[in-house]
Order: C-alpha cells, then structure tokens, then sequence
C-alpha cells in the first residue's frame, strides 16, 4: 500500500509493506460497519492491523500479539456486539495500559466498566467518509499518537524550559492577522492530518509581486496591491486562491514554480512586478503553470493611478477568464473600494502597519492611516472595516476601564457603517462580528455577521479561520472544524491556523488531538506565542503535570504563561509561588487580566472569589470572556446558577 502524509508522522518506516502501527480491534458480527473506518485510516496514510489480514486459524496467534504490542494506536470500535466480546475486552485493556487506546462507538451503546473514563467519539452506521466530523476526529486521535513530525522542535510537545522572550500583539490571542511562517518551515514541508490532495484545476497561488521602483518604501503598495487581488481573486466561486501568508513563505526562495506548487497545492503561480511612476501604474503578469515551469499567459498594464481598484478589477478578471474560460457575472467586482488613491495609499499603509505592530506605536500608527484612508473617502468601505479590528484590539491589548469601553464603541460604530457601505462583503461583515463578540460579548448578536462572513468569503483563509474560531467558542464544533481545515488547505504554511485548529480541538475537549496542530504550529514558527500555553493546558487537562509545567514556561507571554504556572504550582503544593505568579500577572496586567485571575481561581477552588472576578470582568468588557463557554478551567464553576446566568447574558445559551 503507498503511503501518503505520514512520512513525518508515523516516522521513516511508514513505508509500502511497513509494520501496521495501528491495531483495530472489533467484533467480526460487525465487520461490514468496520471496512469503511478501516478503509478511512488507510487513505489517511496510516497502515491498519485488522484479522482480516489474517490467514484461517491465526487469530491469536503470535502475528496477532505482535501487532497489539508495536501499535501505537489501539483503536477500539465499542458496539452492541463488541461489549460482548472477551476478545474486544482484552484488545482494549492493553491498549488502555499501553496509553494509546482510541475508543470508538456505535449503537450508542455505553463503554464497559473500566473503559468509560475516556472521551468517545461517536459514529453513525454509515461512517467513514473523510468529512465526516468524527472520521476527522478519529484521524487527528490517531494521529496525536504517532511520533511528532520530523523538522519539528523537539519540544514540540513537551518544550524546553527556556525560550528567547520577545514581543508580540495580543492580537494573535484574538484571531487576528497572520504571523508569517519561518523560511526553514519551507523544507519541512507536512500535511499531516489532512493528507496531500491533489491540486485542483483551477487553483493558483498570488506570488508576492516586486516593486520595481525607484522608490523601495513603496514595497508597501505593492504588497498591499497583491494581497487586494488576491482577495477578488478569491471571491470568485470558481477558482481556489492560496492565502496571503502561505504564498508570502516564498518571497525570497529560491525554489522553481514546480516546487512552490507542489507545497502550496495549487496548479498555477501569479507572478508580477510593480512600478509606480508619477500618476501612472505599471504592472507586468506572468501567469505559470505549476506542473511543467512554463509560462502559460503574460501581460503588461500602463494604467493611471486614478482608479486603482478598477485596474485590479480589470486584472482579476483577466487572470480568472484564462483559468476558468467561464467567469460568473459581478464577482469580479469588489464591493466597498475606493477610487481615491490618497484613500487607497493610507489604506495600504495601515494594513502593513496593522499586520507587522508589536507595540502600541505601530498599532496606534495603523489607525491614524485606517483614519486617514475614510478621511479621504468616507464611502470606503473596506477602511472602515480595518479601521473596526484595529479599534478592537486596542481596546483588548491596551486600555482598561471607560476608555475601553470608549475604543469598543467606536470599533462597533465603525464595523456597522462598514457593514452598511458593503453589506455584501466578507471583510465588513467579518469585522462587525469581531468587534461585537470581542467588544460587548454579545455572541448571540455576532452569529449573523460571523455567518454572512463566511458565506461571502469562503475563498478567503482568514475570513474563514476567523468565522471557524468563534464557531469553537460558541459551541458549533462541526462547523470549527469543517472551516478551519478549509483554511488550512488555503493557507497550508500559517501557523496561525494550526494554533486555531489546535484551540478547536482543546475547547471540545479533545486534549490529544489538539497537540498534533499546535505542535505543527511550532514547526512553521517556533516563536509563535500562545502556542506553549495551549499544550501545557492540553497536557494539564492530561494530567501530566510535569510537561504542562514545561510547557507553560516555554510560553513567551507572559500573561499566558502565569496563568499555567500560578495553577501547576498550587497543585504541587508550593503556595508561596502560586501566590507570586499571580500577583505579578495582575501587576503586569491589570483588569486586562479579569478573566485569567478567574481561570487561576477556579482551579485554586476558590469558587465564589472565581465567579466575582468574572462578573467584574463582565463589567470591565474584558474580551477573556469570549472563552466562557468552554474552557475546561471553569469546569468546577459550571453548575453554579450565577454562572449559568453570565452564559445566558453574554448569548452562549
């Protein structure tokens, strides 16, 4: 059987003809209901003991024990027949001892005794497609317990004590702009656990364009030019666009076409330079094809600066007419541009400004351009926009009390005009439901945004990933997991996503499967914050205290990484450091830290102190909140009426 993603998963030996490292133990009544899941873990790349690999009369033969013994997952299908069956017992009891027993059930029947301590996941008669929600979760399962994949940090999954500290927007806590994959992510190149699709016909990557200008401060412009056309390009239902930061992971490689698009899974590269020269726009395409190296189209465009989103129109189309050879009527169009190059300008200044920002100067920077941009053209819908996140996070990073209050309101006032300018596209309604969930927490009143978003932008990787993480944290898990695996097939090199995918997994409270996106998440950018503190949550849920302990202090914020240290410490019985750890994150932090004070509370079982801080937290608008639903901290407070109100009023029932 050819092996396909689990080269860095499974380890070298994952190879034709390789030793099974999956052992799946069932009952032979329901052998017809086991081939699909079999067959389902077989095409994930994974190699599957199963009798009926067996020769007559080898049934528990030594064949049989060697292949429990080496797997590295057990994975057990619990149904009416099975519960029934000693064999089935004795599979599952030593993959159980071995810590690598993966339960599955049918029937909805219920686990034996001494089996229903650990998590299910639940499949229906017709199970094993793909897509199928708890297919996937049985493949990240599985996955979670093979090796991590090679070129990752070896502490992946249990880090090291000691990291470089360095400084980073809370933004990425929020679901925000994309960090750029690190250059040797490049080489290491792992599809994991969704496998290596072939490219699809009419897929392409946008290459960062060059700017050939005298000028090389206008790199700006032409990076903001290509990520524009990248995002008409990507609102056309017939094509499929790679993300900004997966096609940005090439800009100073030296790899061939051939290359980049096998990494990036499309068939076809967009390339271009950019000159702007006085009131004139130069930009020359070449248009290759992924497969061979070879030019398949290229054109050149003179064009005035007056009308900059009609010359990116103009391009869009051009591009998708020879992709498609049937383009859609008005999807070409971009809703809620400008015509105004001085808008246009300030506009692409402060998104540069808003994505790169580690400190309240450069985030304070991109508002004054998002600012200067609706100045300049107040109909500019996509300004307002911007100019709605970036109120947003400020607001969460930087204020505390009434000017946080203040900020938020102004980021709702901005993301409703944006939404009434351009109701119709994915960036406006994006915003609007961003800036109500994080600025009122109001998750009842940001579903219809989040919803419209994605409707309208699903070929955009960060309209998606945004609308697939707030679906975690209201509760909508198939939906998280179906839109998050969506953008990372468009954004394959983000490792944003992977931390996404990875809080997906976490807030459903599948610890182990959480660890295989985040530890990919650390292979494309091993400073990537948020990410250590994820696994040492995962690994605390766990039980094992002493990697979540080295987890949390290899977590380079610091906020994050108090919070896991004041709880670990407590549990080991050091009171004195439990009480520092907490004391310097309210230093540090202020009210901007409510919501984590609760976390540590809880877990210290002081239950009422907890619920106190939360409801302060309520009326400090901290944007912790938006976590309420199902962080597994707070587990010890959910039975408690007043916490159940606060679900209620924040519209998470």
């Amino acid at each position: 059987m050819a092996i396909t993603g689990l080269d860095e998963i499974g380890g070298a030996d994952q190879t034709s003809g390789s030793s099974p490292t999956i052992f799946f133990s069932y009952s032979r009544t329901d052998q017809k209901r086991a081939l699909p899941i079999v067959s389902a873990l077989e095409k994930a790349g994974f190699t599957v003991w199963w009798d009926g690999l067996l020769e007559g009369g080898q049934r528990f033969l030594e064949t049989t024990e060697a292949a429990l013994e080496n797997a590295r997952a057990v994975v057990v299908l619990w149904t009416k027949n099975s519960i029934d069956s000693h064999w089935v017992h004795d599979e599952a009891t030593r993959g159980r001892d071995r810590h690598c027993l993966v339960p599955l059930v049918m029937d909805g029947v219920m686990p034996p005794l001494g089996f229903r301590q650990f998590q299910t996941i639940t499949l229906e008669v017709h199970s094993g497609k793909r897509e199928d929600p708890a297919i996937a979760a049985l493949i990240r399962a599985v996955a979670a317990l093979h090796p991590v994949p090679s070129g990752a940090s070896a502490d992946a999954i249990a880090p090291h004590t000691e990291k470089e500290a360095f400084k980073i927007s809370r933004r990425t806590m929020l679901g925000g702009t994309a960090l750029a994959a690190g250059a040797g992510a490049l080489g290491a190149w792992w599809s994991g656990v969704i496998g290596t699709p072939a490219a699809e016909a009419n897929s392409l990557a946008i290459m960062p364009f060059d700017n050939i200008s005298n000028d090389p401060s206008k790199t700006y412009f032409t990076d903001g030019l290509t990520a524009e056309l990248r995002t008409q390009l990507s609102r056309n239902p017939l094509l499929k666009v790679a993300a900004q930061t997966s096609s940005n992971a090439f800009r100073k490689s030296d790899e061939d076409a051939r290359h980049i698009s096998r990494a990036l899974r499309v068939n076809y590269l967009l390339e271009g330079t950019v000159q702007l020269v006085a009131d004139t726009l130069r930009i020359s395409l070449e248009l290759i094809n992924g497969e061979t190296g070879f030019s398949e189209w290229s054109k050149a465009y003179d064009r005035p600066t007056a009308n900059v989103f009609a010359v990116q129109e103009e391009i869009a189309s051009a591009v998708a007419a020879e992709l498609t050879k049937q383009m859609v009527e008005g999807h070409s169009q971009e809703v809620g541009g400008t015509a105004n190059l001085a808008a246009y300008d300030a506009y692409l200044r402060g998104q540069e400004q808003f994505d790169s920002a580690v400190n309240q100067v450069d985030d304070q920077a991109a508002l004054d351009n998002f600012d200067a941009a609706v100045a300049a053209d107040p109909d500019f819908a996509i300004a307002h926009a911007a100019r709605a996140r970036s109120l947003t996070v400020m607001g969460n990073q930087y204020d505390q009390g009434q000017a946080r209050r203040a900020r938020y309101r102004s980021a709702i006032t901005a993301a409703q005009r944006a939404v009434e300018l351009a109701p119709d596209n994915a960036r406006t309604q994006s915003a609007l439901g961003f800036a109500l969930f994080n600025g009122t927490i109001d998750a009842r009143a940001a579903q219809a945004p989040y919803d419209k978003s994605y409707a309208l932008g699903a070929g955009d990787g960060d309209i998606v990933s945004r609308y697939g993480l707030f679906s975690a944290r209201v509760g909508h898990f198939d939906d998280a997991r179906r839109a998050i695996a969506k953008a990372v097939e468009l954004d394959p090199l983000n490792p944003r996503i992977f931390r996404q995918q990875g809080e997906v997994e976490y807030s459903a409270r599948e610890y182990v499967a959480s660890l295989v996106p985040l530890a990919r998440a650390l292979e494309l950018n091993p400073d990537l914050a948020v990410v250590h503190s994820a696994i040492g949550a995962s690994k605390l849920m766990m039980g094992d205290v002493v990697a979540a302990k080295a987890a949390y202090e290899a977590e380079p914020s610091s906020l994050f990484r108090l919070v896991g240290l004041a709880i670990i410490a407590r549990k080991q019985g050091d009171g004195a450091s439990a009480d520092g750890s907490m004391a310097q994150m309210i230093a540090d932090n202020g009210d901007n830290s409510l919501y984590q004070q609760a976390q540590v509370l809880t877990q210290w079982g002081r239950l009422d102190e907890a619920m106190a801080t939360l409801q302060h937290a309520r009326q400090e608008g901290d944007a912790g909140l938006v976590y309420l639903r199902n962080d597994p901290f707070l587990d010890p407070l959910r039975m408690m009426p007043d916490f159940k109100r606060l679900l209620a009023a924040l519209g998470f029932v």
